[in-house]
């Protein structure tokens, strides 16, 4: 591959072409969920691995929404990334011969986690989330669609950027791809599909007990899908408006009066 030298990425340390802004921009990518989501605790993640970086906003939602399908799919991650951790030291492939980074390489941590990421959330949008309406179902359609794809798009770009930045071979990042998306169709399938489609079965009773439990009932878990088609977003809404307008309605008398 000719890129030219290499050097560091400060804070994240991804090495990338240095006489490349096309290569400092996949850096950026490789990494955009810890652009995006990570916090400062997170630094303690990134001596186990960088991925890691990424745990941090899945506990920021479950903590705020202390929602079932949230929990489940932060659960579903951390079961991905002790998979890609035995299956490195199982496997024991090296990464390929022209790459500075260390450890075994196959499969690829990130394109696994993206992998899982977008297959999780892209079957949750599809079966159980409603989109607000424009009023037009062209428009709607559309909407979806393009939701979908940035979101693939998104696990292409940080999968391409590990093969540019040369820290897996294209096998790596493909198996860690594949192995991502089998692991998101089965804990979407076994904890929300299967559930919803079946509710008294095993995985039906599973996710009853798990919503219903002592504890949950205490941490005030639910299951937000479950009831409304988007979550309950609307339905806060609507009732966040209302107290509004009456707090501004009573401002209002008090300046008047």
């Amino acid at each position: 591959m000719g890129l030219g030298p290499q050097t560091s990425l400060d804070l994240t340390h991804v090495l990338y072409d240095d006489s490349s802004y096309f290569s400092l921009a996949l850096a950026l990518v490789t990494l955009s969920p810890i652009l995006l989501m990570a916090s400062t605790a997170s630094n303690l993640f990134a001596i186990v691995d960088p991925v890691l970086y990424f745990q941090p906003a899945y506990a920021a939602l479950a903590i705020q929404t202390r929602e079932y399908i949230i929990i489940i799919m932060w659960a579903g991650q951390f079961a991905g990334e002790a998979l890609n951790l035995v299956l490195k030291h199982a496997i024991r492939q090296e990464r390929p011969s022209y790459s500075a980074a260390h450890g075994y390489g196959f499969p690829s941590s990130h394109s696994q986690y993206m992998g899982y990421f977008t297959t999780f959330l892209i079957l949750h949008l599809y079966f159980r989330h409603r989109f607000a309406s424009t009023g037009y179902s062209i428009l709607d359609s559309a909407w979806r669609v393009a939701v979908y794809s940035a979101l693939m798009a998104w696990a292409a770009i940080v999968a391409y950027s590990r093969y540019y930045l040369r820290y897996h071979s294209i096998l790596q990042i493909l198996w860690g791809l594949a192995i991502g998306m089998a692991l998101g169709i089965t804990v979407y399938a076994f904890c929300e599909l299967i559930p919803r489609r079946r509710p008294n079965s095993i995985f039906g009773a599973l996710k009853s007990y798990i919503v219903e439990n002592p504890l949950s009932t205490w941490l005030q878990i639910r299951d937000g899908w479950g009831i409304w088609a988007d979550g309950g977003r609307e339905d806060e809404w609507l009732r966040w408006r209302k107290e509004w307008d009456k707090q501004r309605n009573a401002n209002a008398r008090i300046k008047t009066a």
